[in-house]
């Protein structure tokens, strides 16, 4: 996820043996408040997840108002960094559902992609979107085409989904330029080329691991068909799909070239940041262009050009299609936006911290020292950022003395921690829930087991690795 790490210590109490004592049992606490509200008493998560705050506040200690002020930074970071992605991206799959687009793709897909081997190609599509972009948007964009594929091909919903979700998660978490991984490679002075060439190297096994292979152990614990109505479609825009077909539709490879627009962008600005100086006018040019507000912003426009008055929606109907995604997503936002006030809640108190001190005296193997690190600090506040950036921290004065293909592998083994067992205090936990339709129960069984399986294959590939080179 990506986030802004502020002061750890921002609501922490003197430390001491009593004060830790009592903060990890106000974190335990505070998880199982949320999970469950939600499982047992069926709150809504939106709800569940301020008192799951209000309860680690008060088991911590921590003075109310430095707890309001917590929970509401993090509401307003979360919404200002995932929100808008999310909005506008709610708005691009709308358009692609009713201009026919989306359809064009997933015909191309189902009709010229044996039905085995369909998982393989969604797991590789993700993948390849996920190398610049973020996780937040690559979600948005492809679940459209997962749902409408997972309809069409009559495949059980997981068996699609967790390839497309494997691609982008092992790619957001192990391979630059993520910034997780950049924030880890400069604390650690790693070459960001050999990173990068690791990296890929390790996140095929990985994908191919955590996707297609675990898709099919998975599949079986959660829903067979995706939902009748979820944040991202409902019955009726899959009849209105179908209906489409028969009229003007756009070409699937217009319809590609608009979904990849914003994908394009960021992995130009990615590339100008590594090969030009800073001042020189094309580097500045994508700065701004492939900034990822930015390049979904102009991805949202151009869907609404080709998808939209190209194949003769009127000003009307785009706007109609427009006023039509936003109020859906209206429910996920508050989840996600409470589920960002609820991990900054957990930063604040201290948590990363406490699992930094006692990760400082363990006699490890530095990659997986690393890992373990990461692992706590992402079970613990939710955050990848915040866990690859704290533990890349703690073990940086470790990787003086390694050798520079050591010191890269260090980075993907933290980057791989930090995607550990992805929970209740992890907004993406909340943003796979919604679009796929599924319970908490069904989202740990698959969602989080898929990270957990990413972040052990992370680690080992790495391990395999560092004895060859």
């Amino acid at each position: 996820m990506a986030d802004v790490l502020s002061s750890p210590s921002a609501l922490a109490t003197a430390a001491g043996a009593g004060a830790q004592v009592q903060l990890v049992i106000a974190t335990l606490l505070a998880i199982g408040v949320v999970v469950v509200l939600i499982s047992w008493a069926k709150l809504n998560p939106f709800l569940a997840l301020m008192l799951g705050s209000a309860a680690l506040a008060l088991a911590a200690g921590v003075a109310p108002d430095a707890a309001v002020k917590s929970f509401t930074k993090g509401v307003g970071e979360t919404f200002g960094n995932v929100g808008v992605l999310v909005a506008l991206g709610a708005i691009v799959g709308r358009l692609l559902v009713d201009s026919g687009g989306a359809g064009r793709v997933v015909d191309r897909i189902v009709d010229r992609v044996p039905g085995k081997t369909l998982p393989w190609a969604l797991a590789g599509a993700a993948a390849l979107i996920g190398l610049p972009m973020f996780f937040e948007i690559g979600v948005v964009l492809l679940i459209p085409i997962v749902l409408m594929v997972a309809r069409r091909s009559r495949l059980p919903l997981l068996l699609v989904g967790i390839p497309a979700l494997a691609g982008l998660s092992v790619l957001h978490g192990m391979v630059p330029p993520h910034p997780g991984p950049l924030v880890a490679i400069d604390a650690l002075k790693a070459d960001l080329g050999l990173t990068l060439a690791f990296g890929l190297v390790i996140a095929v096994p990985t994908v191919i691991v955590s996707g297609p292979i675990l898709g099919r152990i998975v599949a079986p614990f959660g829903p067979q068909q995706p939902p009748e109505s979820s944040a991202m479609m409902t019955a009726e825009d899959v009849s209105a799909m179908d209906e489409k077909r028969a009229g003007r539709t756009p070409s699937f490879w217009t319809t590609v070239a608009v979904v990849l627009l914003p994908v394009v962008l960021m992995l130009g600005r990615a590339i100008v940041q590594i090969t030009m100086p800073e001042g020189n006018p094309v580097r500045t040019t994508f700065d701004v262009l492939g900034t990822p507000i930015v390049a979904l912003l102009l991805g949202t426009l151009a869907t609404m050009v080709f998808l939209g008055y190209a194949v003769g929606s009127g000003r009307a109907g785009i706007k109609t299609s427009i006023e039509k995604s936003l109020p859906p997503m209206a429910g996920t936002l508050l989840i996600i936006a409470a589920g960002g006030g609820f991990k900054q809640t957990l930063v604040d108190s201290g948590v990363g911290d406490l699992i930094a001190e006692y990760a400082k005296g363990a006699n490890l193997n530095v990659l997986v020292l690393g890992w373990l690190v990461a692992v706590g600090i992402r079970l613990a506040t939710g955050s990848a950022t915040v866990a690859t950036i704290t533990a890349a921290g703690i073990v940086a004065p470790l990787a003086a003395g390694q050798s520079p293909a050591e010191v890269a592998l260090l980075v993907i083994a933290i980057g791989s921690g930090s995607l550990f067992f992805s929970h209740v205090n992890d907004v993406g936990f909340w943003m796979v829930k919604e679009y796929f339709g599924m319970t908490v129960k069904e989202t740990l069984l698959s969602w989080s087991v898929m990270e957990t399986v990413i972040s052990v294959c992370g680690l080992v590939f790495a391990l395999l690795l560092s004895l060859v080179v």
